[in-house]
């Protein structure tokens, strides 16, 4: 059994193929470790989504966090859409919204291309096109938060990737 032992508070959790043989991996616990810095995200999560509709938010974070392959924040963020009321047929297409476009207003689609633009920024930058069908069903102060909300689902996908986060731990509720 291996495990990766860190100099601060620890959480071990499974992960991976090891996960399955039972072998633990131990990770850091990001809030204990880095507190003050945990703290400025949350903050900086909450003024995102200030003014936003809850429906669009859950969106953005889903698809970033299915473009980004974690589970906890999609997990999460499913439960979190459904709780606010969000069908499951929109919830089944997020992953495939351009051929389902039908499911989704303009105002939501031209998000989630943004979203994919920005979650995958190293792929080609933010192209023109996406930026400015965003910028039309959004007034200024409202694609800053967009693309405040698409930075912060960011993040948290890759804390909760490089920590080991698992799906159906949602923490938020301990």
């Amino acid at each position: 059994m291996t495990t990766h032992a860190t100099h601060t508070t620890s959480l071990t959790v499974p992960a991976g193929p090891a996960a399955a043989a039972g072998s633990p991996r131990t990770r850091l616990d990001f809030a204990k470790s880095a507190p003050r810095v945990f703290r400025a995200l949350v903050g900086f999560d909450a003024a995102a989504r200030e003014g936003l509709d809850p429906a669009l938010v859950e969106l953005v974070q889903i698809r970033s966090s299915l473009l980004n392959h974690c589970a906890y924040c999609l997990h999460m963020h499913t439960n979190d859409a459904r709780k606010a009321g969000e069908s499951e047929d929109r919830l089944h297409m997020v992953a495939v919204w351009r051929e389902a476009r039908h499911f989704f207003t303009e105002k939501e689609q031209a998000a989630l291309a943004l979203t994919e633009a920005v979650t995958l920024v190293s792929d080609g930058g933010v192209p023109d096109d996406v930026y400015t069908e965003a910028a039309a069903h959004f007034d200024e102060e409202e694609l800053a938060h967009v693309l405040a909300l698409i930075l912060t689902i960011n993040t948290w996908n890759r804390v909760a990737l490089s920590t080991g986060k698992v799906a159906g731990t949602d923490e938020r509720r301990r």
